[in-house]
């Protein structure tokens, strides 16, 4: 847009590069942060430049973390021999809000979609299964999203553990089909991991 000076006209169009942020929001997000103090501005900028800074995998459960083994791994209160399967770091956000899940987790980064390019070795599978290897696991939750490919990756997943014998169960279907854990409420979580079932 011709009358839009280039530098605010950049700002939306990254803006609008983000999920859920159409044009008419990005808009509104630039023109917010024009009002603001510079220090505002710069601040923002640097946080959101250092977003990356220091962050890796846990050693145990591939969350992300700024330490060598996340919080969750590191309390000695969860329980160590339960292992929830989640595909991203918002998922297990939302199971951690329900406040009901004492055990740990294990963080796919994403679920087998062959359209898209992303098969088994993409994701941190193999890390799944030689962390069950080492024993002292007695049950593994599968709270994949409902989607083709939460299935499918959550078939591939049983097929590798279910001769370990160990019990596997996935949160019951409080979740709506087609929906995703981290826009679900808390009290619908709860149900879900009460209401679990064998897989």
């Amino acid at each position: 847009m011709e009358f839009i000076p280039k530098n605010i006209e950049r700002v939306i169009e990254e803006f609008s590069k983000l999920p859920g942020i159409g044009s008419k929001t990005a808009e509104r997000l630039a023109f917010y942060l024009l009002r603001k103090p510079n220090e505002d501005i710069k601040r923002f900028g640097e946080t959101v430049g250092n977003l990356k800074e220091g962050i890796k995998y846990c050693g145990v459960c591939k969350s992300l973390t700024t330490e060598d083994i996340c919080s969750i791994c590191n309390n000695e209160s969860r329980d160590k021999g339960t292992i929830c399967i989640v595909e991203d770091m918002m998922d297990l956000i939302a199971l951690e809000k329900a406040n009901q899940y004492k055990g740990v987790y294990h963080v796919l980064h994403g679920v087998i979609a062959p359209v898209e390019g992303v098969g088994p070795d993409e994701l941190t599978i193999a890390e799944l299964i030689e962390r069950v290897k080492k024993g002292g696991i007695n049950e593994i939750i599968i709270a994949l999203n409902p989607s083709m490919e939460g299935e499918a990756t959550a078939a591939y997943i049983t097929r590798y553990i279910r001769p370990m014998d160990i019990k596997i169960t996935r949160i019951a279907r409080g979740i709506p089909v087609g929906g995703d854990l981290e826009f679900a409420d808390s009290q619908t979580l709860k149900r879900a991991l009460e209401g679990r079932m064998d897989y």
